[in-house]
C-alpha cells in the first residue's frame, strides 16, 4: 500500500461530479456537491446505510463507518453477508442521514424535516494488506472518539484475520440539506394554527465507567471534552 493511503489528509479538491445517478431530480436547489459539505455530514454522522442486491433481492443494512480522506471504510465479521456481497463486487448505494429538526406546518401536507444527507454509489473493494487494515480500523475508531486510538490495544494478527474490510472511494456522491422554516401554500398563513421548527440534536450524556474499570483509573481528556458536532475538526 502507497504512502497515499496511509496518509490521507490530503483530499481531492474540487467538486464531485454530476453524474445521472447523485444529480437532484426533486428539489435540485437542495443538492451540494462540494467536498466540504459532503466530507462535513459523513464526520458528524455515526451510521450509514449501505444498500446492495443479495441473491436477486434489495437489502439494507445499517453499520458503522469511518472516513479517511476520500475513501469510507466498512468493516465486520467475515461471515457478513452484507460484506461478502459488497467484496465480491456488487455495486453499492451508502447513505447517511443527520436530523437537525421537526418543521411543523400549517397544513399536513407541507409537515417536513430539516436534515443533511449524503448519497455515495460506488463499487467497493476488499482491502486485503494488514497495513491497510489497520489504517482501516484507526480511522472507525478515531471516527468514533478522536484521540482513542493511542490509548487502546491495536488489532491483533488474528483479529485483522478475522475482520473484512472494504474501502468505498469517494467519487460519485452528494449531499441535500433541507434548512429553515416550514414553505406552506399562500393562504394557509392566515390559519391560526402554530407553525415552526422544532430543533433536534443529539445529546452527550455524562461518560458511565466500565464496572470493571480500576476506580483510579482517571477519564480521557477526549471523553470529557467530547463534542457530536465538532469531534471531527482540526
Amino acid at each position: 500500500m502507497s504512502d497515499d493511503t496511509l496518509n490521507m489528509t490530503d483530499e481531492t479538491n474540487g467538486d464531485f461530479p454530476k453524474t445521472e445517478r447523485t444529480k437532484l431530480k426533486r428539489l435540485p436547489k437542495r443538492g451540494a456537491f462540494d467536498r466540504q459539505t459532503v466530507y462535513g455530514i459523513l464526520d458528524e454522522g455515526f451510521v450509514c446505510h449501505v444498500g446492495f442486491v443479495a441473491d436477486g433481492h434489495p437489502v439494507v443494512i445499517p453499520t458503522a463507518y469511518g472516513r479517511a480522506g476520500d475513501v469510507v471504510y466498512i468493516h465486520g465479521s467475515r461471515a457478513s453477508r452484507m460484506l461478502r456481497a459488497a467484496g465480491a463486487g456488487a455495486e453499492v448505494c451508502v447513505t447517511v442521514t443527520l436530523i437537525d429538526g421537526l418543521v411543523l406546518a400549517r397544513s399536513a401536507f407541507h409537515h417536513s424535516m430539516n436534515y443533511r444527507s449524503v448519497v455515495i454509489f460506488g463499487t467497493a473493494r476488499a482491502v486485503e494488506s494488514d497495513e491497510e487494515k489497520t489504517e482501516a480500523l484507526r480511522a472507525f475508531t478515531e471516527h468514533v472518539m478522536r484521540g482513542r486510538w493511542d490509548d487502546v490495544r491495536w488489532p491483533s494478527a488474528r483479529e485483522l484475520s478475522q475482520t473484512t474490510v472494504l474501502a468505498l472511494a469517494l467519487e460519485e456522491a452528494s449531499a441535500k440539506v433541507r434548512t429553515g422554516p416550514p414553505i406552506d401554500d399562500e393562504e394557509d398563513y392566515e390559519m391560526k394554527v402554530w407553525a415552526g421548527v422544532v430543533p433536534l440534536e443529539t445529546v452527550v450524556g455524562e461518560a458511565v465507567p466500565d464496572p470493571r474499570l480500576p476506580a483510579e483509573t482517571p477519564l480521557p481528556e477526549y471523553v470529557e471534552r467530547f463534542d457530536v458536532s465538532t469531534r471531527n475538526e482540526s
